[in-house]
């Protein structure tokens, strides 16, 4: 199925390097020169604050990918603008997830959509009854397929019915993950997108520094699952040609994880079936689980702050030593500015 994927799908990612790769270098460009000038403005993820606390989502796993359960308040150790911050408020939320999954509904897609690598019977077997399942596509804008429910029959359903593009048509992935995210500000409660995607996106510069501002300050976490390694390996086409996809590649991939991190989520890059199941079966897993923690702001200064969270302590009969623990969380946040 993917024997021929350079003549499908190579012209397409000539077209779409972010209009020969300016907007995506344009955007790091922005980002890095705000971190050269403040740390805590490095594509860091800012969290909304009252006066009182500051609360900080943070998913712990192992060297496995598997949630670390029975951790404590005196486990962690939070770093304001790297100074220690006491845990003022904690909890192990192990609550029902509600899941959007986003497709990209383009060619990377559609040379995929017969093989095993694109069945998303992993991530539905691994959800629990009570845990609410989203469906929409885009190319150009996004379109909703399914609203959220816990019927999983109904979601494979609709699964089954979507319709790929193969056409080179825009790829607006910053768009419309802006208009996603009006969708979801409508829904109450802990939200995550799986955002199934080649990562190419033709979208402005300014709705990606939207976008990004928008993650970085909201409640939704992205975990990003890359459609593109399957394909990486063709060999057709002129030599320009082969490296400007895998040039295109890199560059989407980038921005794949650039979202993910500006969550607190996570990005995957499988290259088969087995790897994109083992994904699948890490996120089931992670958008039920996370620990809440919270702090006091140290000062209102209303700046930008860095968060770092560590795992401070582990036994020592554990395999897993607290090297291979993986904190996920977001980064920063903007101090309350402090009143006359």
């Amino acid at each position: 199925m993917t024997s021929g994927w350079s003549e499908i799908l190579l012209p397409a990612l000539c077209l779409r390097r972010w209009t020969g790769a300016i907007h995506l270098a344009c955007l790091l460009a922005w980002s890095i020169s705000a971190c050269a000038q403040e740390q805590t403005k490095a594509q860091a993820s800012t969290i909304r604050v009252d006066v009182s606390r500051v609360n900080v989502g943070v998913i712990v796993t192992d060297s496995r990918g598997k949630f670390v359960e029975g951790l404590q308040p005196s486990d962690f150790q939070i770093l304001d603008n790297g100074a220690p911050q006491p845990v003022s408020d904690f909890a192990s939320v192990d609550s029902p997830a509600q899941v959007m999954l986003l497709m990209e509904a383009g060619p990377a897609v559609y040379l995929l959509q017969d093989s095993h690598l694109f069945v998303a019977d992993s991530l539905l077997n691994g959800l629990s009854a009570s845990d609410r399942m989203a469906l929409a596509v885009y190319n150009d804008a996004p379109t909703a397929l399914l609203d959220y429910t816990v019927d999983k029959r109904a979601f494979g359903a609709a699964l089954d019915r979507i319709q790929f593009n193969l056409g080179y048509g825009s790829l607006n992935l910053a768009k419309s993950l802006n208009t996603v995210l009006d969708w979801l500000s409508q829904v109450p409660g802990k939200k995550s997108i799986v955002l199934l995607s080649s990562g190419v996106d033709t979208s402005p510069l300014t709705a990606a520094q939207e976008l990004l501002g928008r993650l970085q300050t909201g409640d939704v976490r992205i975990l990003a699952i890359s459609t593109s390694g399957p394909l990486r390996n063709g060999k057709k086409g002129t030599k320009n040609q082969i490296q400007q996809a895998q040039q295109a590649f890199a560059e989407a991939d980038v921005w794949l994880k650039t979202l993910a991190e500006a969550t607190g989520g996570r990005a995957y890059f499988p290259e088969n079936a087995k790897a994109l199941q083992e994904s699948y079966r890490q996120i089931a897993e992670l958008v039920r689980h996370e620990y809440s923690l919270a702090f006091v702001p140290p000062v209102a200064d209303g700046a930008m702050h860095a968060i770092e969270v560590n795992i401070r302590t582990a036994q020592p009969s554990d395999k897993n030593s607290i090297l291979d623990y993986r904190v996920d969380h977001r980064r920063g946040y903007r101090a309350p500015q402090a009143t006359p």
